[in-house]
């Protein structure tokens, strides 16, 4: 008994000294692998027991085999049977987040695999199956709407935060593109020269450009400055993504702001439009723009000409240009005018067709009688269409000889049927303008005027108007004249309104007439004096002819009487 206590006394002090701590890693020796477990010898009086679990690789087998050398972590020197705890994973996890300390005080990149979407942003799969954290905001350069769209993608990223007691890891992609951003950025300034042509990639579209990428910085390319032609929106051209080589047209190195030009690339098609579209060429195009004034066709790109409206037809009144053409059609036109200072093109459609305007004279001769519908009416004058888009304006003075006209709607409508004569055709200007008459149709009253109603004859006149100078009188139907208050009686009128009122039928005699200025003047005291004298020049009694002094007798004769009585 003494010998045996002795030997074992004596084994314990052949065994290695070892001064290891609960929470360490130390090396250890495998001894065996069995179906559960793996024994670990680490220089102790027993061996450690490891789950084989832990031995395992993703395929399940076990990756470690009888006398390999492995690292594990001393949880606990003796459990309640007296073995020592140890673990190959709690090891290998704390192996990794010592490496991911070191790399941390190094500023080195740690790679991971974003594994699912949580809350405030992604988890990150990193070295050993660490778990960390990229906030949403961390992800881009740029704010993520889709953050699902970065799930199973591997990345370097920045470690931001580390807390090893916690298990706290924080990353960021966003830091990492800055830095390259800015590398990129400085290497792209060196480089940038107004006038140099650059690539890009198209990195934003708005209703005014595109935004491109050139390395770090951001160029914005107008999109006047696209094409020599028309362009209405950015994305008729570009997309997101798409690769392009672009001018730089300004560069401020202090705002660090770029002005790029796509079109300066290739020559301007204006510096030889005149020598390609001489005036009276036909040419065609494709409308692409509708404007109230008129419609713009692309010749070829970067060269458009206007058709304006009143070059559309010539005889249609064209309000709108979307009346003849659409956008898109292929139109045919006559170059009217080129100004290539002004990238200005004027086209007609009309020229392709005879001038309808040419044969006015042989369709209607001057003096032919034409037949219309009135079309419009204005305060000087109706306006007939004598036929489609060809109209005569019939000026107020010439619908009555003798009708007095504030406003020709007094006689017209528009739509009336109306019959004129052709007085005047003035080819002068684009549009010729047609003289009618209406009163024309029939002889000038005035022509007869002064023999019907001569001077000294005496007519029964009806009162049209009274008013404080006198009363207009009609002789017949468009006839009037005037009957001045001096012309009412040989004694003094105060108000002609007194004596006489409109609707009366009066005795009147003509005391002057004027064709050219068309007035009559009348007396009614004239009329009285015409009537004495065919009085005094009346019979006498027996049948003798009365004399002007048989009745100057016969009234003082009266006169005597008349004193006898009294």
């Amino acid at each position: 008994m003494q010998d045996a206590e002795s030997f074992a006394a004596l084994f314990e002090k052949t065994l290695p000294t070892t001064d290891f701590k609960e929470g360490e890693i130390v090396r250890g020796h495998v001894i065996q692998i069995g179906k559960e477990y793996v024994v670990v010898d680490i220089g102790f009086k027993s061996e450690g027991q490891i789950p084989i679990s832990e031995f395992l690789s993703t395929d399940g087998e076990v990756h470690v085999k009888e006398g390999d050398d492995v690292e594990v972590l001393l949880e606990s020197r003796e459990d309640e049977e007296g073995v020592i705890v140890l673990s190959k994973e709690k090891a290998d996890k704390l192996k990794v987040w010592d490496e991911i300390s070191a790399a941390c005080e190094r500023d080195e990149l740690i790679e991971g695999t974003i594994t699912q979407r949580v809350k405030g942003g992604l988890s990150v799969t990193i070295r050993g199956g660490v778990k960390a954290f990229l906030p949403g905001s961390q992800v881009d350069l740029r704010p993520v709407r889709n953050l699902d769209s970065f799930i199973s993608q591997t990345h370097q990223f920045k470690v931001i935060k580390f807390n090893k007691k916690r298990g706290n890891i924080v990353l960021s992609r966003r830091a990492l593109l800055e830095r390259e951003r800015a590398e990129l950025k400085e290497a792209t300034l060196e480089r940038l020269a107004e006038g140099k042509i650059v690539e890009g990639v198209v990195k934003n579209l708005t209703e005014y450009g595109a935004f491109i990428d050139l390395g770090g910085i951001d160029g914005l390319l107008h999109i006047t400055d696209m094409s020599w032609g028309r362009v209405n929106h950015p994305s008729e051209l570009f997309q997101v993504g798409d690769k392009l080589k672009v001018k730089v047209l300004k560069y401020n190195a202090d705002t660090e702001r770029v002005s790029l030009g796509l079109k300066q690339i290739s020559d301007d098609p204006w510096t030889e439009a005149e020598g390609r579209y001489a005036v009276g060429n036909n040419i065609t195009g494709r409308v692409v723009s509708l404007k109230d004034y008129g419609a713009f066709v692309e010749l070829e790109e970067g060269i458009e000409g206007l058709i304006h409206v009143s070059e559309m037809s010539w005889t249609r009144r064209v309000k709108h240009p979307s009346k003849v053409v659409s956008i898109g059609d292929k139109v045919e036109a006559v170059v009217l005018d080129v100004d290539s200072k002004n990238n200005r093109i004027s086209l007609g459609m009309k020229q392709l067709e005879p001038n309808p305007y040419e044969m006015l004279h042989e369709r209607y001769p001057l003096g032919s009688i034409v037949n219309g519908k009135v079309r419009n009416i204005a305060d000087f004058g109706i306006f007939v269409e004598i036929e489609e888009g060809i109209d005569g304006l019939v000026h107020i003075s010439d619908l009555s000889w003798t009708q007095r006209i504030k406003h020709p709607s007094e006689m017209f409508q528009k739509g009336d049927d109306v019959e004129a004569v052709v007085l005047n055709i003035d080819m002068e200007g684009e549009k010729p303008k047609i003289s009618l008459g209406i009163k024309q149709i029939i002889p000038d009253p005035w022509d007869r005027i002064p023999l019907e109603y001569g001077v000294g004859s005496v007519h029964e006149v009806s009162v049209r108007k009274v008013v404080d100078f006198g009363a207009f009188v009609e002789l017949e139907k468009g006839i009037e004249g005037l009957i001045h208050v001096s012309e009412f009686s040989e004694e003094r009128i105060d108000d002609p309104r007194n004596l006489v009122n409109p609707g009366d039928i009066v005795r009147a005699e003509i005391i002057t007439v004027d064709a050219d200025d068309r007035k009559i003047g009348l007396s009614m005291r004239g009329a009285v004096r015409r009537d004495e004298l065919a009085d005094v020049q009346g019979y006498a009694p027996g049948g003798e002819r009365a004399t002007l002094g048989d009745v100057f007798k016969d009234k003082l004769a009266n006169l005597s009487i008349g004193e006898e009585d009294q």
